[in-house]
């Protein structure tokens, strides 16, 4: 398996390890997101245990408004912090 693959697998786990705990299983409500955010990004988004800062993210990532967040805008988290690590270690 090469090393796309390899990550792809590990996001879609991610996200499945936290989705449904509270209900549906195909999406995370914010208590997921906030324990998702902290086990798996840790200190890559710094404040994923500040309430405020999960509830901005949570709302940004909820484009459809229905109050969870699916794999499609969880996603587009992915893409963010990818875009973001890569402009950092492009200016190193």
């Amino acid at each position: 398996m090469s090393d796309i693959q390899q990550a792809m697998t590990l996001l879609i786990s991610a996200f499945h390890k936290y989705a449904g705990k509270e209900g549906d299983k195909h999406t995370l409500t914010k208590g997921e997101l906030k324990e998702l955010l902290q086990n798996e990004f840790g200190d890559l988004l710094g404040k994923a245990s500040d309430k405020v800062a999960v509830d901005r993210i949570f709302k940004g990532l909820d484009a459809n408004e229905d109050n969870c967040v699916d794999f499609k805008e969880f996603a587009t988290l992915v893409s963010c912090l990818t875009m973001m690590c890569h402009e950092h270690f492009c200016k190193e």
